[in-house]
């Protein structure tokens, strides 16, 4: 990819709490068609799961990027500088569905070894799908975490995916 350097997983230095939690990433994927669609996550993780270097995202049900992920192999995980937070806030508040987010934020796709992401990403993480699963309410230990954070039942879909390649934009 032109302008970044490919970067093994292994060597990738990234503070998941920080860079997921209070700065958010862009999670895309790609139908077979080839449309694409986005959403921000500010959860999620990277560790080590079944020797792998994994990466753990959360997607509720009724977004519209669950398709996008149900129908991909692999799909990105991307991150940004701070001047794009206005970015990821409309890509966070408004769906695909609606119409086409992504121009509407300014960003502009593009190709990272098979899976979108954005020219605008400081980072990019190519990632496959290994595991997935619905939480369930009888799996919280902690009752005031599904009341707080589901009151809908809307219980978010959670991939383990392993983190194939990762992008980082030349300095």
């Amino acid at each position: 990819m032109e302008g970044y350097l490919r970067i093994s997983p292994e060597v990738l230095h990234a503070d998941p709490i920080k860079e997921i939690g209070a700065d958010w990433m862009l999670i895309t994927a790609k139908k077979k068609d080839g449309s694409i669609n986005t959403m921000t996550a500010s959860w999620g993780g990277m560790g080590v799961l079944w020797n792998k270097p994994v990466a753990f995202v959360f997607i509720r049900p009724q977004r519209y990027t669950l398709e996008f992920t149900e129908e991909a192999e692999d799909f990105s995980l991307s991150f940004f500088d701070a001047s794009y937070r206005p970015a990821l806030t409309l890509c966070g508040r408004k769906s695909g569905r609606e119409g086409d987010k992504i121009a509407e934020a300014g960003l502009h796709p593009t190709d990272f070894e098979g899976v979108p992401s954005f020219t605008e990403a400081k980072r990019v993480l190519k990632v496959k799908k290994l595991y997935k699963d619905v939480l369930k309410p009888e799996g919280f230990l902690d009752p005031a975490i599904d009341e707080k954070n589901y009151p809908a039942k809307d219980y978010h879909i959670v991939y383990v995916c392993e983190i194939l390649e990762g992008f980082e934009k030349e300095r």
